[in-house]
C-alpha cells in the first residue's frame, strides 16, 4: 500500500515531470516528503505567488506540463495571482493545493479558507478530493483538463488524505492523456468561402496577427505576399512576426510604433489573425474579418463581419488557391514608407535627446546595449511597466529569442519569478529578467530562491526609484504624481547580502563593458542600472481621455518617444522590396 502522495509523485513522475514549484508547510508536509522520496526537485520558493509564476513560465517555455504546491490557508491566498497569470496564458500547470484537515472543514477552523471557491476564476478545473481513491480520479481529470490546452487545474487536498493508503490496482488515472498537441481545425466552407469573397472584393487589405498565429507565420507570409498585404501584430505576436518581414508595419496599442495604426484605418478589410487583442478603441468597427481557433473569442472586442473558426495554418491552407491575386502594391508600399518615416522621426528624436545629457542613464540606451549583447537564444522575461515599454522597441527578435511577460493579466513583479521557472526548464540556456525596480522591490525575495539553486538567471535592474508607469498615467490625467516614488536602493548591495555577484551601473560609459562581464558570468548575476526617472516624455496630443483604458490618441508617433532600437533597420531594408521613384526617395 502507498499513500496518495506517494501515488501522485509517481504519476506525475511517469508523466517526466522534473520538478514541483512551492513553499513546504503544515498540510502540505505529506506531499513535499513524497517528493524527497522521489527523483523530483522540489524547487524552493519564498512566495506561493511565485511558484505559479515559475510553473507557468516553465510550462509555456518547454511545452510541458508543470506542477506547484501551496499549504493551506495564506499559502493557497498567496497562489492566486500566480495562478491568474498561468491560467490566462494558457500554461499546462497542475496546481496542488492542500487543505485545512477533512473533520474541521466548515468550522472556522485556523487558516481555513474556501480554495474550491478560491480558486474559481483561475482555472478551468478544480475539485477537491475527500478521500485517497477519489482522489486518483480527481488527478486524472486534473491533468487531463490542463494537458488538453485548458488552462491551469486545481486539486484541493486536506492533509489527513494525502497521507491515507489508495487500493492497489489499476486507478483511470493510468489511462493515457490527450493533448492534441499539433491538432487541426478546418473552418466551416460557408465561413471560409465568404472570407475568399471579401478579400477578392477588397482593394486595401491589412492582417493583424497575434499569439495564436505564431505556428502559421510562413503561411501568414504567404497570404500577405498574395494580396499585397502589410502586417501588423500585437504586443504579443511581436516575436513571432516582427523579424525578417517584408510585409511589417509594428505594433498597434498604447505601446504601439510605426504605421501599423495606419494600416488598419485606411484598409477596406481588416484581417485580425490569431488573436483576441483586447482594446476595443485601437480596432476597426466596420468591415473586419476574424481567424480565429476559439470561436467564443469571434466578435468580442469589435464587429466581425466575416468570421472564421480554425486554426491559422488550416484557414489559410484551405483559402490560399481560391483567392486572387492582386497586382497592385500601392497600399503596401504606402504603409512600408509610411512605417520607415515614422520610425525615422523616433530615431532622429532620441539621437537628439539622448545627445544632451549622460546621467543619469537614458532607459532606451541602456535597453539598446543589453539587446545587441544578449545572445542570440537568449529568453528574456519582462516586467510589467516602463520596462514593456523598452522591450516593445528595443527586444529584437530573431526566431531565436523568446520573450515572457505579463501579457494578459498585466501583474507586477513577474520577470523574476518567470526567469526562475524558464531558467530551470534550461539551465543552459541565457536567461534575462528584465525587471523594474518595483517588481524587483514586490518579490525580491526570490532572489534567495536563484541563489539557493544556483540558477543563472541575470536579473537587470532598470532602477529608476519610481513606478515610471503609474507616474506617467497621473501626468497624463492633470494629478500631482503622488506615491509612485521613493528613495533610491541600491539592488546591487542587496543582491550581494544574499550572495549573488551584482554590478550597480551610474556611468552610461559603462553599459557596455559592465553587461558584458556580468551576461557572461557563469551564475547568478544582478545588474542595477541607475536609469532616468523623467524618461516618460509624451508625444502632444495625449490626453486623458486617450490614455484611459489604452484607448487611441490621434497621435501616430510612438506613444513614448524613446527610440526603436532595430526595428528602424528592417524598416529601411524592406523599401527595397519598393520599386522605381520610391527606392530612389527613400534610399
Amino acid at each position: 500500500m502507498t499513500n496518495f502522495a506517494q501515488q501522485v509523485v509517481k504519476r506525475l513522475e511517469d508523466l517526466g515531470v522534473k520538478r514541483i514549484y512551492g513553499l513546504v508547510g503544515d498540510s502540505l508536509n505529506p506531499l513535499s516528503d513524497a517528493v524527497r522520496q522521489s527523483d523530483i526537485e522540489w524547487v524552493h520558493v519564498r512566495n506561493e505567488e511565485a511558484a505559479a509564476f515559475a510553473a507557468g513560465a516553465d510550462s509555456l517555455a518547454a511545452d510541458e506540463l508543470a506542477v506547484c504546491g501551496a499549504s493551506c490557508g495564506p499559502g493557497n491566498t498567496h497562489f492566486v495571482q500566480g495562478l491568474f497569470e498561468s491560467h490566462r496564458n494558457g500554461a499546462k500547470v497542475l496546481a496542488i493545493a492542500s487543505h485545512i484537515p477533512t473533520v474541521e472543514i466548515g468550522s472556522s477552523f485556523f487558516q481555513e479558507t474556501h480554495p474550491e471557491l478560491l480558486f474559481q476564476e483561475c482555472s478551468s478545473y478544480c475539485e477537491v478530493v475527500h478521500n485517497a481513491d477519489q482522489g486518483m480520479r480527481v488527478l486524472h481529470n486534473a491533468l487531463q483538463n490542463t494537458l488538453a490546452g485548458s488552462g491551469v487545474s486545481v486539486m484541493v487536498v486536506p492533509g489527513d488524505v494525502f497521507a491515507e493508503d489508495t487500493a492497489d490496482g489499476p486507478h483511470t488515472s493510468d489511462s493515457v492523456y490527450a493533448t492534441g498537441a499539433n491538432k487541426r481545425v478546418y473552418p466551416d466552407p460557408q465561413e471560409a468561402a465568404r472570407l475568399v469573397e471579401a478579400i477578392n472584393k477588397a482593394d486595401k487589405i491589412t492582417l493583424f496577427c497575434g499569439y495564436g498565429a505564431r505556428d502559421a507565420r510562413e503561411e501568414v507570409f504567404a497570404l500577405a505576399e498574395k494580396i499585397k498585404s502589410p502586417i501588423g501584430h500585437s504586443f504579443r505576436g511581436k516575436m513571432y512576426f516582427e523579424y525578417d518581414n517584408p510585409f511589417d508595419v509594428g505594433m498597434s496599442g498604447l505601446l504601439g510604433y510605426g504605421a501599423c495604426v495606419d494600416a488598419m484605418e485606411e484598409s477596406d478589410l481588416f484581417i485580425m489573425v490569431g488573436t483576441d487583442f483586447p482594446y476595443t478603441d485601437w480596432l476597426p468597427d466596420e468591415n473586419v474579418a476574424q481567424i480565429d481557433i476559439n470561436g467564443a473569442h469571434i466578435g468580442r472586442r469589435t464587429t466581425v463581419e466575416y468570421p472564421v473558426v480554425g486554426d491559422v495554418k488550416s484557414v489559410i491552407e484551405n483559402i490560399l488557391p481560391h483567392i486572387e491575386e492582386k497586382k497592385d502594391r500601392k497600399f503596401l508600399d504606402k504603409m512600408l514608407k509610411r512605417h520607415y518615416e515614422l520610425l525615422e522621426h523616433v530615431v532622429n528624436h532620441y539621437t537628439h535627446k539622448a545627445s544632451e545629457a549622460k546621467k543619469p542613464i537614458h532607459p532606451e540606451l541602456a535597453a539598446s546595449v543589453l539587446d545587441k549583447l544578449a545572445d542570440d537564444d537568449a529568453y528574456f522575461t519582462v516586467d510589467t511597466g516602463m520596462c514593456n515599454v523598452w522591450s516593445s522597441r528595443y527586444l529584437t527578435p530573431n526566431g531565436k529569442r523568446d520573450e515572457a511577460a505579463s501579457f494578459l493579466h498585466g501583474t507586477m513583479a513577474n520577470a523574476l519569478p518567470m526567469a526562475i521557472g524558464v531558467q530551470a526548464a534550461f539551465p543552459d540556456r541565457q536567461v534575462i529578467s528584465w525587471s523594474g525596480d518595483g517588481g524587483l522591490g514586490m518579490l525580491m525575495g526570490e532572489l534567495l530562491t536563484i541563489k539557493l539553486h544556483q540558477l543563472p538567471v541575470k536579473v537587470i535592474c532598470f532602477n529608476n526609484s519610481s513606478l515610471g508607469m503609474v507616474k506617467l498615467e497621473m501626468m497624463v490625467a492633470g494629478m500631482p504624481y503622488f506615491g509612485t516614488d521613493h528613495e533610491q536602493a541600491n539592488y546591487a548591495e542587496i543582491a550581494k547580502g544574499v550572495g549573488i555577484k551584482s554590478f550597480r551601473i551610474e556611468d552610461p560609459d559603462d553599459l557596455e563593458p559592465v553587461l558584458k562581464e556580468a551576461l557572461a558570468f557563469d551564475g547568478p548575476v544582478l545588474v542595477d542600472i541607475v536609469t532616468d526617472p523623467e524618461a516618460l516624455s509624451l508625444p502632444p496630443g495625449i490626453t486623458w481621455d486617450m490614455m484611459k483604458g489604452f484607448t487611441k490618441s490621434g497621435v501616430r508617433t510612438a506613444f513614448l518617444e524613446g527610440g526603436v532600437g532595430r526595428l528602424f533597420n528592417l524598416a529601411k531594408s524592406n523599401l527595397r522590396h519598393l520599386g522605381g521613384a520610391a527606392a530612389i526617395e527613400f534610399g
